[in-house]
């Protein structure tokens, strides 16, 4: 570990381009003070800047992008993996007075909760040991995220001022994450919760109120008891695609005139059909469709991501016994990786579209592009960046360049 630390250091100072140009002293004598004017005790102030100095390893972190992108069908299977589902159904068992209590006062399923401390600690067995007051200084230091990062920290000295924790059990990942069920500092001072009285809300060793914590943020989000955050769909082929997208709403039953139904055979219920939901294709046309619901946006604020909330979801839904994706994924058309996307990007641009700023991250802008894309040129217009469709815009920029 120390040779790791040593190259990454060597490579930290070495490389400006790895970090800030100024001292990380020059950064933390700007801070000290700020924190001292926003109220932070002299003994806070003490305990989290003296002596603190950067994490090579966490800029190493933030700075490094996967090159390939994981099928969402890879990531599926691994969030919601038999061992998952066995230590979860265990943890259900085992501690079931906690988490009737929690879902009784809530409103929020046990599952859900279970799925997310599965995903986000694997049942609180791995909770990240990295100093959290060390990770956010580095990243605030870095600037890429400067004000997010020392947000943070305004809230981690107003944590410890407040006794809600300890300056030595501020660990988590390099990325501030601290718990059971990683809630950043502000979350934690808006949402964690004492769930045993005992006047600390400990969610580092205290499964009980790491659990009403996040049950209390799903609820504060605008949980909705008794609606599905998902459900497997069916499209049509011959599905009109002309005029949707995936952030477009319309009650179930609209989507059922146009001949969604579900994919496990079941009719669709009477208050479902009243129900507001958005048509995701997260594999385009040819893969597994989902109608998702309010509390698929719940879990969304919990982490922005299509792939962790339907990952979530189906974690949650094979806990309760039931969970089966009923249609196949497209196995032979993965999505692409960041520098194909950025290769698509740039051709999308060359070929008069705007997938905004060429960065190798697909996003709504070159979402959109490519849907754009897809219409005009005959494609179906699921807007799923897959290698076939990434094959097709790279032809097209090609031709179009053959014939300047």
């Amino acid at each position: 570990m120390k040779q790791l630390l040593a190259a990454c250091s060597a490579l930290l100072f070495a490389a400006p381009a790895l970090a800030q140009d100024e001292p990380f002293s020059d950064w933390l004598n700007d801070f000290r003070p700020r924190l001292e004017a926003q109220g932070a005790s002299p003994q806070t102030v003490s305990a989290m800047l003296d002596g603190l100095e950067p994490n090579p390893l966490v800029i190493e972190r933030d700075r490094t992008q996967p090159e390939f992108v994981r099928p969402l069908w890879e990531y599926l299977e691994i969030a919601a993996s038999e061992r998952r589902v066995s230590d979860g159904q265990s943890a259900l068992r085992e501690n079931h007075v906690t988490f009737q209590t929690v879902e009784a006062s809530l409103g929020v399923p046990r599952e859900i909760v279970a799925a997310i401390w599965g995903l986000e600690s694997s049942y609180g067995a791995i909770t990240g040991d990295l100093d959290v007051v060390q990770s956010l200084a580095t990243l605030a230091w870095e600037g890429r995220r400067r004000n997010w990062a020392e947000a943070q920290l305004f809230a981690v000295a107003e944590m410890l001022d407040r006794g809600y924790a300890y300056r030595g059990e501020l660990l988590g990942s390099w990325a501030g994450a601290m718990g059971q069920t990683q809630f950043i500092p502000e979350t934690y001072l808006a949402r964690a919760v004492d769930f045993d009285g005992d006047g600390h809300r400990d969610i580092w060793t205290n499964y009980g109120d790491a659990l009403a914590s996040t049950a209390n943020l799903l609820a504060r989000a605008g949980w909705a008891e008794g609606v599905p955050p998902a459900v497997e769909v069916v499209v049509p082929d011959d599905f009109d695609l002309s005029n949707w997208n995936p952030d477009q709403q319309r009650m179930t039953a609209e989507w059922a005139l146009r001949g969604i139904t579900r994919a496990d055979g079941e009719d669709w219920s009477a208050d479902l059909n009243m129900r507001a939901a958005r048509l995701i294709l997260p594999a385009g046309l040819h893969g597994p469709g989902f109608l998702t619901y309010s509390n698929f946006n719940a879990i969304k604020r919990y982490n922005n991501s299509t792939s962790y909330a339907l990952g979530v979801w189906l974690l949650a839904e094979r806990l309760a016994g039931r969970g089966e994706i009923h249609q196949d994924w497209p196995l032979d058309n993965p999505p692409i990786s960041r520098s194909q996307t950025q290769d698509m990007q740039e051709s999308l641009v060359a070929l008069g579209y705007n997938p905004g700023v060429p960065d190798g991250i697909f996003g709504p802008n070159t979402r959109s592009a490519l849907m754009a894309f897809q219409r005009q040129r005959g494609h179906l217009a699921d807007g799923y960046a897959g290698r076939l469709m990434y094959d097709a815009v790279i032809a097209a920029r090609n031709a179009a360049q053959a014939g300047e």
